[in-house]
């Protein structure tokens, strides 16, 4: 027998372990989710070479774990992560709001009252808003600057 095929028999959880191991610390340094899958499929891949000392069934074993357990997960992992769930984007969350005009819009730009705050905003049609009239954050346009209309 070869010597790796001895280190394979004789350490063969150890080194599944330290595959799992590998693989969690990369999907942990870049954050992207779908390296769990694999890094718990070696975690399981390490217990069963405990029972068996047959390099091919657990490196199939892994390779179908990895490939269920990623599709599984493509499945119900969320597809986009939108803007407006950022607590801390301050000018995002304001779409869907109702406010105020606090300065009267000329030429489509004006400003607005929002929870006690005023912002820049522009009408989404270029209308003319008239001051106190009520209206609805539909978006943003250039960053932080609202766009706005009269609620129908």
């Amino acid at each position: 027998m070869s010597p790796l095929a001895e280190f394979y028999v004789t350490h063969g959880f150890w080194l599944w372990a330290a595959v799992g191991a590998a693989v969690l610390a990369i999907e942990i340094a870049f954050g992207s989710g779908w390296l769990l899958w694999p890094a718990a499929c070696a975690a399981v891949v390490a217990v069963v070479s405990l029972f068996t000392r047959n390099a091919v069934v657990e490196i199939g074993l892994f390779a179908v774990l990895t490939i269920v357990t990623t599709l599984a997960a493509r499945r119900f992992w969320p597809r986009e992560r939108t803007l407006a769930t950022d607590i801390n984007d301050n000018v995002a969350r304001l779409v869907g709001h109702q406010g105020r005009v606090s300065a009267a819009f000329v030429h489509g730009a004006g400003r607005v009252l929002i929870d006690g705050k005023e912002w820049a905003a522009e009408s989404e049609d270029g209308a003319q808003l008239e001051l106190e009239a009520i209206v609805e954050v539909t978006g943003l346009s250039g960053g932080s600057r609202l766009r706005v209309r009269v609620p129908r």
